[in-house]
């Protein structure tokens, strides 16, 4: 199997995973947005019963991809948890498992709009944001912000024709500037990557980006109307 391929953001080099994530070896951290743990159950207590699964499927490829990376850190982007009564809803299990999680490695949790966390959330720390190496993390992006920036909070996916078949694919979205990463958790839905929503956080053409068969695939996106696609400047490693 081949090496993830590497991408160039801001100076810096990431690892970028199929399994929507970034590894940041200089760190050793490993980058996850929108968790959304405790969804199903969030559904289930409003009438629309659904398999109460997704937290462990969720954790279950959390802690594989930190096994995989030698990760020393994980930095959560925002809206790990569905609603801010997830807490109250998480079985003895899960919650040990988040526990046993931050005993391995060290958790940060960026609050998002969704999940209310709070001081030492389940053995982690919790920040509203991460500057580090001329570069901010934070749940949703600015666009008025002018240092580079690593975001999540809107699903992005990328819509693709394979083989005639219409299919949606989870994608990084991003240009020099900016990067928005897909939503980890296993019951997450997603938002056209061209949808104005996202489109009008870029200044300029950004691009679509997903991991198949080992190479990070770069699509052409357009950004605020009357920018030019061809303006993004994110580079793509092997």
């Amino acid at each position: 199997m081949p090496p993830p391929p590497v991408l160039d953001f801001a100076g810096h080099q990431f690892v970028a995973f199929a399994d929507r994530a970034l590894f940041w070896p200089r760190h050793g951290a490993l980058i996850v947005a929108d968790l959304h743990l405790e969804k199903a159950s969030w559904y289930a207590a409003h009438g629309q019963p659904l398999p109460p699964y997704d937290s462990h499927d969720t954790l279950d490829r959390l802690a594989r991809l930190a096994a995989e990376t030698g990760a020393r850190a994980i930095w959560c982007l925002g809206d790990s948890f569905h609603d801010r009564d997830a807490a109250s809803r998480i079985v003895p299990a899960v919650a040990g498992r988040l526990h046993g999680q931050a005993a391995a490695t060290k958790l940060l949790w960026i609050a998002g709009n969704h999940d209310g966390l709070s001081g030492g959330a389940w053995g982690g720390e919790v920040a509203d944001e991460l500057a580090i190496d001329g570069i901010v993390l934070r749940h949703q992006c600015d666009p008025a912000e002018t240092r580079p920036e690593i975001s999540g909070h809107f699903h992005p996916k990328v819509r693709l024709t394979i083989r005639g078949r219409g299919v949606a694919r989870a994608c990084f979205a991003g240009d020099a500037q900016r990067l928005i990463l897909p939503a980890f958790g296993s019951l997450t839905g997603g938002l056209d990557v061209e949808d104005p929503a996202i489109a009008g956080n870029f200044s300029g053409g950004y691009r679509a980006m997903l991991v198949a068969q080992g190479r990070l695939l770069a699509f052409p996106c357009r950004g605020r109307p009357g920018d030019d696609a061809t303006a993004s400047r994110i580079a793509v490693g092997a």
